[in-house]
């Protein structure tokens, strides 16, 4: 038999850390602006949309790389 256990917590970890960032998306969508910045893109014509929200993936980026620097720095 394989030992799967180390494989195993990678995959919950990846787990849980797809529900927090879900929960932390539904939230920051309620509270602020978010995801309705002036860079973001957005076209619609007729039945298609096409929406693609650069500037608020620009931002997220920037603070997820703050924060996870501030835990993480050895």
């Amino acid at each position: 038999m394989n030992d799967f256990s180390g494989i195993a917590k990678i995959l919950i970890g990846l787990g849980i850390f797809i529900l927090l960032m879900g929960i932390l998306f539904l939230f920051l969508s309620k509270v602020s602006g978010l995801g309705r910045l002036p860079g973001d893109i957005y076209f619609r014509k007729g039945n298609f949309t096409f929406y693609f929200p650069l500037a608020t993936s620009i931002i997220l980026s920037l603070i997820l790389t703050f924060l996870l620097n501030m835990f993480f720095r050895r």
